[in-house]
């Protein structure tokens, strides 16, 4: 096979940067590998010799800084420390495999930044993997795809160790300090399977906050027992407070039981809105498909009404149009109806961003494909652990899962008046 990188001079250039490293050089490069029938990619390609030959030659120059003179040169007067030949070490890099020969120093003290003792996968390898476990993809799917990918020999304890790196990362999140003031808050549950002693159904709840700046973030995620009341609400909702949390305009949620309560005693002032996507499923699930086309149209005429009066008109026309073949989707309409209002009293910007928690549910979303494919999680922590990755990883364009509400400040300004 044909050293495609034989070239010393090349090898420097290819560490110097893209300042160095033109067009020319490259389709030189490109060139002699496709002459000596050198594939680019794949284990011994073009990507994998140029990488080989870039970390030996920064190694080389870390040792000649260490030292502080270059190969060869003669010392005038004694030295205490000098070069020692070479150990072979195979290190995972994104190219695949690659086998290196890492300078030694004959005192023992050389310590390699550029690949450092004990470690075997370089820049971006941990990474690739927590992305792949962010993604849905067990340990074991894992470890196949950097077989098929990488041709990397990986085993699940270091797929483990990898993700595992995240926990201090996750504990600090959920520690951290939160804004003073949040306008609108949104709460919602996911269930995901742990097992406890036995694999069971757990509830985990996700608060979603929108700041000042119109900057969505998760402020906090709790698995709960599935028993959750007043008092464990009280506690989460406690913990946001102490955090930093001292006032929010609107909480969004969902029926989730106590958590009215709670709101009244640690946010007194606070409006707590039910979110009217849930109310209008709720609806659906009690009523044949063959009357949603009939159904819609009049629940959308309640919660479009311009005022509370507007909206109790319409709700009674509904009701007597569906009350007798209907009665258990009267009797929801009415359970919620309190919590349901609040925001009719706001102008349509602010109704807008507060009458649902399809942004959140959004969120959620991506934490059942991420969940999805596991079955059960051995732990709470290993289910908080994905959730959080979830919630730190990107969308395909880049950008944060959780961004800046569109419109925003027509909203806030809404908010100013009200």
């Amino acid at each position: 096979m044909t050293d495609v990188t034989s070239d010393t001079e090349a090898g420097k250039a290819a560490v110097s940067g893209t300042s160095v490293v033109d067009d020319g050089l490259v389709a030189e490069l490109v060139a002699r590998a496709q002459a000596g029938g050198v594939k680019l990619t794949g284990e011994g390609g073009l990507l994998q010799q140029l990488t080989k030959r870039v970390l030996e030659s920064a190694l080389e120059g870390e040792l000649t800084d260490h030292l502080g003179h270059e190969p060869g040169e003669r010392a005038e007067g004694g030295r205490d420390n000098y070069r020692n030949g070479h150990r072979s070490k195979t290190v995972i890099t994104e190219s695949g495999p690659v086998e290196i020969a890492v300078p030694r120093d004959r005192a023992g003290s050389f310590e390699p930044q550029i690949v450092p003792k004990n470690v075997r996968r370089l820049g971006g390898f941990n990474e690739a993997i927590i992305s792949l476990y962010a993604k849905g993809l067990t340990t074991g799917e894992i470890q196949d795809h950097l077989h098929d990918v990488y041709g990397a020999e990986v085993s699940r304890e270091l797929v483990s160790k990898a993700t595992d790196a995240v926990n201090d990362e996750l504990a600090g999140w959920r520690n951290r300090p939160l804004d003073r003031i949040y306008p609108v808050v949104f709460v919602d549950a996911i269930v995901v399977k742990i097992r406890d002693g036995a694999v069971a159904n757990r509830p985990v709840y996700v608060v979603v906050g929108v700041s000042l700046d119109g900057e969505r973030d998760v402020l906090g995620m709790w698995v709960g027992t599935g028993g959750e009341g007043a008092k464990q609400w009280l506690a989460y909702l406690t913990e946001l407070k102490n955090r930093g949390v001292e006032d929010i305009l609107v909480i969004c949620s969902d029926g989730l039981k106590g958590i009215g309560e709670a709101i009244e005693q640690v946010w007194p002032l606070a409006t707590h809105q039910t979110c009217v996507v849930h109310l209008v499923r709720a609806t659906l699930r009690y009523t044949n498909r063959k009357d949603w086309q009939a159904i819609t149209p009049a629940m959308r005429a309640i919660y479009t009404a311009s005022t509370v009066d507007e909206a109790v008109g319409r709700f009674d026309e509904f009701a007597e149009t569906w009350g007798a073949k209907y009665p258990a989707v009267v009797r929801v309409w009415r359970d919620a109806w309190e919590r349901f209002t609040p925001f009719l009293a706001y102008d349509k910007e602010i109704r807008r961003v507060i009458y649902t928690t399809n942004m959140i549910e959004s969120l959620n979303s991506r934490f059942r494909q991420a969940t999805r494919r596991r079955g059960h999680f051995p732990t709470e922590q290993a289910a908080l652990k994905v959730l959080y990755l979830v919630i730190r990883e990107k969308n395909h364009k880049g950008k944060d899962i959780i961004a800046r509400i569109n419109g925003w400040k027509v909203a806030l300004n809404a908010f100013a008046l009200s």
